[in-house]
Parts: structure tokens; sequence; C-alpha cells
């Protein structure tokens, strides 16, 4: 088996030999690369056309339990485009620090869009969807040129991403889901995605491995569908604010957050969220923010910012996104990823 943490720390052993060469300090009282010791690779960082060439891969350490709150965003055409977060960050006073968006299996890596988000100081998650392979297929190897490929282009750019394959798998209503693939075939087949980038030298990838809410599938557990912490950097969670049910943040997410503590403690994102539209909105958010902020695991959420199946855009309703500006302000939500 191949340990995540075990090819991070001989990387950054990599590092320290090339730094220890000049006669830099680069450990600090925690075994992580001190600031000093970073100072090469994050200028890289923050220019993303100097990382693409690096011989040291991208260190996402820093990023995988930050000081502040992640605060993202799906929109639209992001982040091939990145209009619709700039119309997003204009509408509620502060600019996305991770963006969602979504990828078939079969597509090819997005680079351009990972260096547009980059740049704006925003970290990418691509949640894949491999709607055309079967996970048994993919744990058998038959798309291993696919994925050989891809891991290959996101080495080469060398920035830090996020990586969602196949969420929701927990549900009925997704080619993945419990109807269609065995617990043992979807751990498989994510454990064997994961070591083929590992063997591509990929490992700028935080991996966020995200069921939804368990509230609609309480009969189905997690743990079974789990990789194992060596293949698993954060616990993201598919989770709404609906109308009929209660709209505590416990009520919404702690039953499965309760569940999910029982075999891991990896840190959790709130993966894709939102609330439905009408006069419980503005309280739904407040719940939102006060939640993720509450929890000291609970690294941030994605605002799904899309009409599908219901009008999930916080322009919909005007006095409701008055109260998420408001909230948004807060210097707990939000910061550089460049410089964490």
């Amino acid at each position: 088996m191949r340990l995540l943490t075990s090819t991070r720390t001989a990387l950054a052993a990599v590092l320290i030999g090339v730094l220890a060469l000049s006669d830099c300090s680069v450990l600090d009282g925690s075994g992580r690369a001190s600031s000093a010791g970073q100072a090469g690779q994050a200028g890289k960082g923050a220019d993303s056309s100097e990382s693409a060439d690096s011989d040291i891969p991208y260190d996402v350490v820093p990023l995988l339990k930050p000081a502040k709150k992640y605060y993202g965003a799906a929109v639209e055409g992001a982040p091939t485009s990145m209009k619709g977060v700039d119309a997003y960050t204009a509408m509620t006073g502060k600019q996305p620090n991770l963006v969602e968006y979504y990828a078939a299996w079969g597509d090819g890596f997005d680079a351009s869009g990972v260096r547009n988000a980059w740049k704006e100081g925003a970290l990418t998650l691509m949640s894949w969807e491999p709607f055309d392979a079967t996970l048994a297929d993919i744990a058998a190897g038959t798309s291993d040129a696919y994925i050989k490929k891809y891991a290959t282009a996101v080495r080469k750019l060398n920035l830090p991403v996020v990586i969602d394959f196949a969420d929701e798998f927990n549900g009925n209503w997704e080619k993945w889901g419990t109807k269609y693939v065995t617990p043992k075939q979807y751990v498989a087949a994510w454990r064997h995605i994961h070591d083929t980038f590992l063997d591509a030298g990929a490992s700028n990838v935080i991996w966020a491995w995200t069921p939804n809410i368990i509230n609609p599938a309480k009969s189905v557990r997690l743990e079974p569908y789990y990789p194992g912490d060596a293949y698993v950097d954060w616990v993201g969670l598919v989770g709404y604010w609906t109308l009929g049910q209660d709209n505590a943040f416990s009520s919404v997410f702690g039953p499965t957050v309760d569940e999910i503590r029982a075999f891991t403690k990896k840190p959790m994102i709130l993966a894709e969220t939102a609330a439905m539209a009408g006069e419980r909105r503005r309280a739904d958010i407040r719940n939102l923010f006060a939640g993720v902020e509450a929890d000291d695991t609970m690294l941030g959420f994605i605002w799904f910012n899309h009409k599908k199946r219901a009008d999930w855009r916080l322009e919909a309703s005007p006095l409701a996104l008055q109260e998420f500006k408001r909230l948004a302000a807060d210097d707990r939500f939000g910061f550089d990823v460049r410089k964490p």
C-alpha cells in the first residue's frame, strides 16, 4: 500500500536536501518546512508560469488545514472563465478562494482554468464524475492510459488542486451510486486512481472524499466506502438546506459528521451547499456561517450558486444575499491560498 503521507515526507526530504546546499534552515518544531525553507517554492506558487517547470512538487501541506476558513463558490463557467467568479465577488463583497467545477470522466485536465483561479488567489476543487466508465473497470486498469495522462498534466502544471472523485456515492441517483456500485468496487477504484497519480509524481493533489449527507439515505453506512486515511486528505460533505427539514446546522450535517468521526478525524469541508430560496433563507445562511465557524475541524464551505432543480443562486433572494454579504465580511472566512 502506498502511503500519501510517506510520499509527501519523501518529497519534503528532497526539498530539504536541495535547500541544505544553500545552508537554509528548513524545519520548524513540527517537522514541516519553515517559512524560510518554503520561500523558494512559495515564490513559484505565486507565479504559475514558473511553477510548471519546477522539479519539486508543490507542497500542499499548508493548505490542508489553514488557520482561516475556505470561502468557496461554484459558479457558471469557472474556472475556464473567471467572469462569473468576479461577478460573485462583486455581489458578495469577498473573493472566493476555492472554486469548484465539474468534469466528466474522459475530459482533459483544465490546466488553464486552474491557472486562472490561482492567479486570483483561489484553489480549484474538481468534482470528477465517471459517467462513462464503471468503477470496476477503472479499478481493473482499463482507464490507466487516461489516468496517467491526466496525472502527468496535473504534475506538469504543479499547482495545488483538489480532486473529489465520484461524490454522493452513498445515494442511488448517480451512476456510481449504491444502485450500481459496491463499497469494495468504490474503494478499489479510488485507491487505483490515487496510486496512479502518485506513480506519476502528482503529489500536488488534495484528495477529497465526499459523501452526500446521510439524511436521504440513512440505511447506507459510510465506513465501507472509505478508502482509508492514507488515501484521503479532506472529507467533503454535500448537503443543502431544504424547506422540508429542520434548519439547525446540527440537524442538516450533524448525523453525517457523527458517523464519519467514528472512523476518521480528517478535516471536513462543505464541498457543495446552499439554501433553498424563500423566507427562511436568511436564517439558513446564518446557520451555515455559524456552524462552519464553530467547528475547528470544518475547513469552510462552497456555495453552489447555480439554478438546478431549484434556484440556489444568492441573487434569487436579495434580502438573504445581504445577510450573506454581511457574514462573509468576517475575516475568519477567506484568505489568499498562495500565502496560507
